[in-house]
């Protein structure tokens, strides 16, 4: 593939303009329902340790501005949305919370900026460990992502649907990395074709794909099935009022006479003819 530096970073702004806004659609939905139940918060922390990992990565091997940019961006995003799943799912006070993000972001951050100076100066020597570490900071960024999607995973195989997680979360972070965008900002690069890049961003669009194809078959079923269980109490409860009205029916007392005794011979044809004798 020819060199086009305008593509490349067309492509990469468009990927990181994707990956960037992903996480919006889901720290708005947990944002607005106050609850993060079925999201993983494991997932979530993965990611943003996934993307220090990245960044130290796309930085040491001088990929594109934008692609240098993405696990930058994504972290802090991913770390707001552990937040919430912290302050919302688990309950934690807002101090606390505050503290945990805050506490996250310095530790992301302090890691990725030792790692970079760690490698950079042997990696640019073209030592055989710079190299190599360089690598591995790749491999474990695809390692991470591929791991965090197993807690998601039995989230949606516990609760038979996927709750909590946005879906549109999930096609935009698939539309940033599928080839069409950040893949394809790697093709136009300079040099050899950077493969550790490619294989996370492709590993991600099989990963949410999954959970995508999991929404569309198991969030049917699972309304399907509430509706039937509902069906049978609505006729349940119908049935019992209908019966308990029968039977205040048939227990409702007789009318009775308020007239008194007294009231009763004053006006009787016999009493009246025996005063008369009197």
């Amino acid at each position: 593939m020819p060199v086009n530096s305008v593509a490349e970073n067309v492509f990469g702004t468009t990927g990181t303009v994707c990956w960037t806004i992903q996480l919006v659609p889901q720290l708005w939905k947990s944002y607005r329902e106050k609850d993060t139940t079925g999201l993983s918060d494991w997932m979530i922390l993965a990611w943003g340790v996934a993307g220090a990992f990245l960044g130290t990565y796309s930085i040491v091997k001088n990929l594109n501005i934008p692609l240098i940019l993405q696990p930058q961006l994504f972290s802090v995003l991913t770390m707001a949305s552990w937040a919430q799943c912290q302050y919302y799912g688990r309950k934690r006070p807002l101090r606390v919370t505050l503290l945990l993000f805050f506490c996250g972001c310095v530790i992301l951050g302090g890691f990725e900026v030792g790692t970079i100076y760690a490698l950079r100066p042997s990696f640019n020597r073209g030592d055989r460990s710079g190299t190599e570490g360089t690598e591995f900071f790749g491999i474990m960024s695809t390692v991470l992502i591929a791991i965090s999607f197993i807690p998601q995973y039995y989230e949606i195989y516990k609760r038979r649907e996927v709750i909590g997680i946005s879906i549109w979360f999930m096609t935009v972070d698939l539309l940033g990395k599928c080839c069409v965008f950040s893949d394809l900002s790697l093709v136009f690069k300079s040099g050899v074709f950077d493969i550790v890049p490619a294989v996370t961003y492709s590993l991600v669009v099989v990963m949410d794909g999954a959970v995508i194809l999991a929404a569309w078959i198991l969030n049917p079923r699972a309304r399907r099935l509430r509706l039937q269980r509902q069906e049978p109490e609505v006729s349940e409860s119908s049935i019992n009022r209908s019966t308990t009205g029968m039977v205040q029916t048939e227990r409702v007392p007789a009318p009775i006479d308020s007239e008194s005794p007294s009231e009763t011979a004053a006006t009787s044809p016999r009493s009246s003819c025996l005063l008369e004798k009197v």
